[in-house]
């Protein structure tokens, strides 16, 4: 497990480098926008099939 751990640390040493900050703020601002997007089109989708659902019931019942 040490052994692991050091390789892992020597490997992000000298093999992985890091974007400018410029490129950073731009790739988190997609990552912001995306998500904000995902999550609208989940709380859409989840309200339709909820409307759809609740229809249906009421429909059954009455």
């Amino acid at each position: 497990m040490l052994t692991y751990i050091k390789e892992s640390i020597e490997e992000l040493r000298n093999n992985v480098t890091l974007p400018p900050r410029a490129e950073s703020s731009n790739l988190m601002v997609v990552v912001a926008v995306f998500s904000i997007l995902f999550a609208l089109a989940t709380w859409g989708v989840d309200s339709t099939f909820s409307k759809l659902v609740r229809l249906y019931f009421d429909n059954i019942l009455n």
